[in-house]
């Protein structure tokens, strides 16, 4: 959990005022400034040993994996002879906006046909997301990869580059986040990733206000040791495929 700094500076500026010594208020500006640098640089280290772990997981992914690219991009082209990826804009830390990519697991037109089938979203109570448990648009081969998030790997790329990291909150599309309140909009807050809290506790059979209460708190409790813990309880998360539809 990170400290309230705050409240910490409040109560040093209580102490002092009390002392009402001029040398009182030097050393209270002193502490101040010593512990702000502190944080900064603790924060500062804490990221970049982020990133690191991003760019070498990543990089060893990419290679890794690279046979289960190659079969999975045949069969999706098997399938419909359509394209085997797929991007989409995304909204990414402090509203940048970058391109997620994806194997293609829906039909080519699918955009164009999630207007008719608007009113059968099974997230209901609110407008911004939209998913369905049997959703026509997706082709055999989705079905598989979707539940088994093999469609998201394309999205290491997205790490690789800084766009993205393993862990963190999932990225949203532009016309979701013109929707968000106040305290929505606090996921923009970190940097999107692979996967988060709500995706170990249950993907999309968690709603809407679930799914942003679980970032938030992430994002509160944000550390290299969570994101290991978060990185473990994927895996048997993705072999059950529970919640990915």
């Amino acid at each position: 959990m990170q400290p309230d700094l705050h409240q910490q500076d409040k109560d040093l500026v209580d102490y002092w005022t009390k002392a009402g010594t001029a040398s009182g208020k030097a050393r209270l500006r002193f502490r101040m400034r010593s512990k702000r640098l502190v944080w900064n640089s603790v924060l500062a280290a804490s990221l970049g040993l982020k990133r690191v772990i991003d760019i070498v997981a990543s990089g060893c992914a990419l290679l890794l994996l690279s046979p289960v690219y190659a079969a999975t991009a045949l069969l999706i082209k098997l399938e419909d002879r359509g394209p085997i990826f797929f991007k989409q804009e995304r909204i990414g830390y402090r509203g940048q906006r970058f391109y997620m990519w994806k194997f293609r697991s829906m039909v080519v037109n699918a955009d164009k046909l999630k207007d008719q089938l608007l009113e059968q979203n099974e997230h209901k109570g609110n407008n911004v997301t939209f998913k369905m448990k049997r959703d026509p648009r997706i082709t055999r081969i989705g079905r598989f990869i979707r539940k088994y998030s093999v469609d998201e790997l394309p999205q290491f790329w997205n790490v690789f580059k800084g766009e993205m990291s393993i862990v963190g909150p999932r990225p949203c599309v532009p016309r979701e986040v013109v929707m968000y309140s106040v305290e929505d909009r606090k996921r923009l807050l970190a940097k999107p990733g692979l996967t988060c809290f709500w995706q170990v506790a249950g993907r999309a059979d968690i709603n809407f206000e679930g799914q942003v209460r679980l970032d938030v708190e992430y994002i509160r409790s944000e550390s290299v040791w969570l994101d290991l813990k978060l990185l473990f309880l994927t895996i048997p998360a993705v072999l059950l495929g529970k919640g990915a539809y």
